[in-house]
């Protein structure tokens, strides 16, 4: 008998699929298409088992779809722009392009023994010539229907990197990568003009059924559509009215002060001629831009001097202050405070000693403001004081629909819709980026770059003397000769951008570039009308709200320069959030590092004996963190390379989908990995007796293949649902069944097929050796999905249990169609039945058919 051998079974059935092309996609418009979509890696040059999860699912459904008759589509790439690039330069003396490529081909090699059903031939890097050249056509295309604008705006500044970072890059008020407090500086930027979709973007979510709700609600709060009530204040002196939006115009009773914000023109106007307005605005700019920094820092205010009047009472005079958690790019860059129902208004005021006036109070329980603001619901109804529309007992909303149409017949406000969702800045100063392709000259100004000219390529010196990438900033801003160029306009001496995209734009459309990917522009039409949309998209929850937004918009704007058909314009049809795959942490208890840091240890490092968890080489006792999401500076990470090298990649794809509902997290551990093998070995060893049994019947041949199909039904819908763990566990029972059947060498030849076939798009593999040993034709790959007679999934017998005088003693297996009167006799006749009665007769006999026999004796 031959031994389970998955080096020697996975090296030949990948070497096969190699040579046949099997899954080259081709254009046919003879079959359904089917595009299956993992989110791409970043070329860290390491894959984890959290990209084993992630691709072993696509996997799935792409080879699950191929066997029932699609034309599959199942490509890979890498998002390889970004920092950590720039970061490992710096750190190394080397060049982020080497760095990244070196990368890719690591992670290539780590992939291809998983036997992932990819088509290698469409594989690209986002950093790639090819690709970025034809991003920069986009911009040119996007500029050209104006898509994509430059203008001055605040953003965060990382003072360490010398870079913008987006408000996500903005962790705990610092820099994701430097650690550095953020400040706010005002830079030319470029912009995409997403806002103008807000409402487009919003309104499109409810048409994305197969989708995850809470990533639907998680783009929807983003988006933040709210209505509001605009209107200005008037000023005491004279100047221009100071205009406000507000969400809570029904507070204005409540207003304690006027709030603008330090890029507000009246605050940039004071700061020229006022030293002290200047030194606090430029106090105000140290902080970031992010609502995280905003709601955790200390709230800090001017008071300009100024006053307005109230709108509704001219003698009312409010105080104009400039205050540091007022973000110009929201509203107008103005606020009025009503701190009794705003707990930021309130901590302002209660620093500043200015008033607070209760405008609501909640029903029954007038008490006043002190310290904790009251802020109830929109549907809550509240008890109004002095409410200038005449309102007693009313909910928010209804307050708030009250005013607006108040100030609109009074004339002095006006009912507006805002939006939460800000244009998108692509403009960042690092080298490893795509560059933005336009060209500064002094007579012509800003000119878009000649698309003859793309693509206008990263410098690269291979001996990487012309940038020092130690050296903080744009290296770009210092290579002695990348920025000289012509004017596209006039000819003359000019300037390049230095700026790069953002990275999130790389990611944006690669999904169409997939599609075509040596297209000699962005996509090519056929083969995007005939690819997209992507039928199914896998990614992390991480990713739920900036990159699927922005990957929305770009698909519309695509779509608006000719590049996408228009049924693209939402890319991904369904979408699936996986979990992640954890570890437990082990820590040593005993001692830290030289720099007292916390030591950690690789799960090999470690060793369970005498009731607790030791380090194998000194002794030192660990303490266990259980189940924590895997991470490398934690050390516990398993590389999947070796697991293969241990197990074979089928068992590393097997347990992945076997232990836990894909969207939850699971837990890798040793002993379920050993699991998964020795049921492997089992199977394998199961399909070699049957190849050696002779062909004939068996008394268990129906029964077999009752199962057998039961199987196919069960394992079929779990796969179509994502249900992949309760597949594999109709499997596992259907292999208990196989290996304990007394059926003849036909039916089991049959269902050990069958069983092979399904286990397919999770162990590939072992399914096509097993394909093989049983004399299946071509691949299995190739040999169409199992069907479900629905006649064989009709029970034709069924198992009533007996109970005497209400407690359940023995069953009986009955032919489902049998008369009620032979049940009785077969119930009487049972052991447990003749002994209960013990020659008597019983008082009550009763049969529910399908279901139940009662004794009662």
């Amino acid at each position: 008998m031959s031994r389970y051998s998955p080096a020697e079974i996975e090296a030949r059935w990948q070497d096969a699929w190699a040579k046949t092309e099997t899954f080259k996609a081709v254009r046919d418009t003879s079959k359904p298409k089917y595009y299956v979509l993992e989110m791409f890696p970043y070329p860290s040059g390491k894959l984890h088992m959290g990209h084993v999860r992630n691709y072993t699912m696509g996997d799935v459904i792409a080879r699950y779809k191929i066997s029932t008759g699609h034309n599959v589509l199942h490509p890979m790439g890498f998002d390889a722009f970004g920092m950590p690039a720039e970061n490992a330069a710096m750190a190394s003396g080397g060049h982020p392009k080497d760095w990244t490529y070196a990368n890719i081909d690591t992670m290539v090699e780590q992939m291809k023994p998983l036997g992932l059903s990819l088509d290698w031939s469409r594989m690209f890097a986002t950093c790639d010539e090819d690709y970025y050249g034809q991003q920069q056509a986009l911009f040119l295309d996007f500029l050209e229907k104006g898509l994509v604008y430059r203008k001055n705006a605040v953003v965060n500044w990382d003072p360490v990197d010398m870079t913008v970072l987006a408000n996500e890059q903005v962790e705990n008020g610092r820099g994701w990568r430097s650690g550095a407090l953020v400040e706010r500086r005002e830079l030319t930027q470029w912009f995409f003009k997403i806002s103008d979709y807000s409402d487009e973007l919003l309104t499109a979510l409810d048409g994305l059924e197969n989708w995850p709700a809470k990533v639907r609600l998680m783009q929807e709060n983003w988006i933040g559509k709210s209505r509001g009530l605009e209107f200005g204040f008037e000023r005491v002196d004279g100047g221009e009215a100071i205009t406000v939006y507000t969400t809570r115009p029904d507070t204005l009773m409540g207003a304690s002060f006027v709030g603008i914000s330090p890029d507000h023109p009246i605050a940039k106007e004071l700061e020229a001629s006022n030293p002290e307005v200047a030194a606090f605005v430029a106090e105000c700019r140290k902080g970031g831009t992010t609502e995280e920094a905003i709601e955790t820092g200390e709230k800090l205010g001017f008071d300009t001097g100024i006053k307005v009047k109230h709108p509704l009472n001219p003698e009312w005079e409010l105080p104009v202050w400039i205050a540091n958690f007022i973000l110009m790019d929201y509203g107008t860059g103005a606020i009025f405070a009503c701190p009794a129902h705003d707990q930021r208004d309130l901590d302002f005021c209660r620093k500043y000693d200015l008033p607070v006036t209760d405008t609501f109070f909640a029903l029954g329980n007038e008490v006043p403001v002190e310290n904790t603001a009251f802020v109830p619901g929109k549907e809550e109804k509240v008890k109004w004081v002095n409410h200038f529309a005449g309102l007693d007992e009313a909910t928010g909303q209804e307050a708030i629909d009250t005013t607006i149409d108040f100030a609109e017949d009074a004339g002095w406000g006006k009912g507006v819709t805002n939006f939460r969702l800000r244009d998108w800045g692509l403009s960042r100063q690092r080298y490893w980026g795509c560059p933005i392709p336009v060209v500064h000259c002094e007579s012509c100004g800003v000119v878009p770059e000649k698309k003859e000219n793309l693509p206008i390529a990263l410098p690269y010196d291979e001996d990487g003397k012309a940038i020092d990438f130690s050296v903080p900033g744009n290296p770009l801003d210092r290579h002695p000769s990348w920025r000289s160029c012509s004017c596209p306009n006039c000819g003359a001496p000019a300037q390049r951008e230095t700026d790069t995209m953002d990275t999130f734009v790389d990611s944006s459309w690669y999904f169409a570039r997939f599609t075509a990917p040596q297209a000699e522009t962005p996509t090519s039409m056929e083969d995007a009308a005939y690819w997209m949309n992507v039928d199914q998209y896998i990614g992390g929850i991480e990713h739920a709200i900036l990159h699927l937004l922005y990957s929305r918009f770009f698909a519309r704007a695509m779509h608006i320069c000719g590049h996408l058909p228009e049924s693209a314009k939402e890319p991904f049809d369904a979408l699936f959030t996986q979990g992640m795959v954890t570890h437990a942490i082990y820590k040593n208890a005993v001692r830290t590092d030289d720099n007292g840091r916390t030591i950690y240890h690789y799960p090999a490092e470690v060793e369970e004996r005498d009731g607790g968890t030791f380090v194998k080489e000194t002794g030192e006792a660990v303490e266990v963190i259980p189940s924590a999401k895997m991470s490398k500076s934690k050390n516990n990470v398993v590389d999947p390379v070796d697991i293969i090298t241990s197990f074979g990649a089928d068992t590393a794809r097997w347990f992945v989908l076997s232990d836990s509902p894909p969207e939850r997290d699971v837990e890798w551990t040793a002993s379920g990995a050993e699991a998964a093998y020795k049921h492997l070995s089992r199977v394998h060893r199961i399909a070699t007796e049957v190849a050696a049994l002779p062909a004939g019947a068996g008394k268990d041949d129906e029964a077999l293949l009752r199962e057998m199909h039961k199987a196919i039904r069960d394992v079929t819908l779990g796969v179509e649902s994502f249900g992949f763990n309760a597949s594999i566990a109709k499997l596992y029972g259907f292999t208990n069944t196989l290996a304990k059947s007394k059926a003849g060498g036909d039916a089991k030849r049959e269902a050990t097929k069958a069983l092979a076939q399904l286990m397919s798009p999770m162990t590939p593999h072992l399914a096509e050796d097993i394909w093989r040993m049983l004399g299946g034709e071509g691949m299995i790959v190739d040999a169409a999905w199992p069907v479900a007679d629905e006649a064989m999934l009709v029970e034709a017998n069924v198992t009533l249990p007996i109970q005497i005088n209400g407690k359940r003693r023995g069953e009986i297996t009955v032919a489902k169609d049998l008369a009620k009167e032979e049940v009785e006799k077969l119930a009487l006749a049972h052991e447990a039945v003749q002994r209960a009665l013990d020659g008597a007769q019983p008082k009550k006999l009763i049969v529910v058919p399908g279901r139940i026999v009662n004794v009662v004796v």
